[in-house]
């Protein structure tokens, strides 16, 4: 690939561009003719079918598609525990692992608040089926506003990044437990989603220093078991990816270390680059999947953000206001308590870079939308459309973030300026 087509590829994939070109589409598309777009995609893929369900373009998008984006979530989730890794020791973690705490009880209570003055009676508990939407923070939009907002090296990037990273690990447990396709049959993962973890297990003991058998093998293995039990299948190598081996140090999530922008510099000047890097599997499975994962995220977006506009409710701003509101207040209140009580934010983070990172914290947009899309089903689809388009709606956190940095001065150098 030449250099222009990789720099253009970067900017692509940095800027989520394919994500937020599905969800505009998506949503442009379903508002000049519904019909059509719900034509498209449920479109069945021939007669057959896997384990019961129909090959819709939506069943293969979230079903078998989003596997592998939960995995590259999950070896985030994975590297930051490991040593060296950014919740490693768990004492370094504690003010963020706080304000994780914050960012999920937040938003649930703002939800259910919300949902109990807008509505009454059998209305409310149907809507109250959707408090776990806001719980989860996307990661990739998050790094990306927040690097805008406070410089590439402020530390309350890597805060935001930890807080990021723990929440999606709540919120992959939130629709295992609470969205069920239908009542789960648990001896299901006995007979084949615990086989799929031995196998990894096995298959680490032995040595086996790649990937993809981790992946196709196991993997395969658990997603049948969280299939047949009636749990979301695209979690499936959420249990298998942290026995893939990894490395003997972590440079912290999304970050580079010293010898890879060395590497980086030497192959832009011609020079011969000595590899220092630690291509374990684990780095290898990221770095191999990335980009087919960000540039589908484009047909994620596509098929789960069709909304037609008219379709807006209460429920879209009880979304919203749970993301937006409910982030900001929680993160804030937990981090600021935990500093009080001894565990402070990272040296160089302030209150006021807390507060922004709170605002941050509320863009939920892909966890967002998949999570409504599992909340409400059947005879609660009326309340899908509405809230997927308040998990839409949630892409203004970034602006408020940038109107608040530029307020509160947040950004490295801003204190500095004339």
């Amino acid at each position: 690939m030449s250099e222009s087509k990789k720099g253009f590829t970067n900017f692509l994939q940095e800027f989520s561009i394919p994500l937020i070109a599905g969800v505009i589409l998506g949503i442009v598309y379903a508002n000049i003719d519904y019909t059509s777009y719900h034509h498209l995609v449920d479109y069945q893929l021939g007669s057959a079918t896997l384990l019961g369900h129909d090959l819709t373009v939506h069943y293969l998008i979230n079903d078998i598609f989003m596997v592998f984006f939960f995995g590259i979530a999950a070896k985030e989730i994975t590297e930051s525990v490991l040593p060296g890794g950014d919740l490693n020791p768990p004492s370094k973690a504690i003010n963020p692992l706080l304000g994780t705490l914050g960012g999920v009880f937040g938003p649930v209570g703002v939800y259910l608040l919300m949902t109990n003055v807008l509505y009454t009676g059998d209305q409310a508990s149907q809507v109250a089926t959707g408090w776990g939407i806001p719980t989860a923070t996307d990661i990739a939009l998050a790094w990306l506003v927040a690097r805008m907002v406070f410089g590439n090296k402020h530390p309350a990037v890597s805060f935001l990044l930890l807080l990021a990273v723990a929440d999606d690990a709540i919120g992959l447990g939130i629709i295992a437990v609470a969205y069920p396709k239908s009542p789960p049959d648990v001896m299901q993962l006995v007979y084949w989603t615990l086989p799929g973890m031995l196998l990894a297990y096995a298959m680490r003991k032995k040595g086996v220093n790649t990937w993809f058998p981790y992946i196709a093998f196991a993997g395969t293995l658990s997603w049948i078991g969280l299939s047949k039990a009636h749990l979301h299948p695209a979690l499936a190598l959420v249990a298998i990816v942290p026995f893939i081996p990894g490395p003997t140090r972590d440079t912290g999530l999304f970050e580079e270390s010293d010898e890879a922008d060395e590497e980086h510099a030497q192959a832009a000047a011609g020079h011969p680059v000595e590899n220092h890097h630690d291509h374990s599997p684990l780095h290898n499975f990221e770095h191999n999947l990335k980009l087919p994962v960000d540039f589908g995220l484009f047909f994620f977006g596509f098929a789960n953000a069709g909304v037609e506009f008219s379709s807006m409710s209460s429920v879209t701003w009880i979304v919203l206001g749970s993301l937006i509101l409910g982030k900001t207040i929680g993160i804030f209140l937990f981090s600021w308590a935990g500093a009080k009580m001894g565990f402070p934010l990272p040296e160089g983070m302030g209150f006021r870079h807390l507060f922004v990172a709170g605002i941050i914290a509320g863009l939920g947009l892909t966890v967002a939308l998949f999570v409504a899309g599992e909340a409400f089903k059947g005879e609660l689809s009326t309340h899908m459309g509405p809230a997927k388009m308040g998990a839409v709606f949630s892409a203004v956190a970034a602006l408020l973030a940038i109107v608040a940095g530029k307020i509160l001065k947040v950004k490295d150098g801003d204190e500095n300026a004339a």
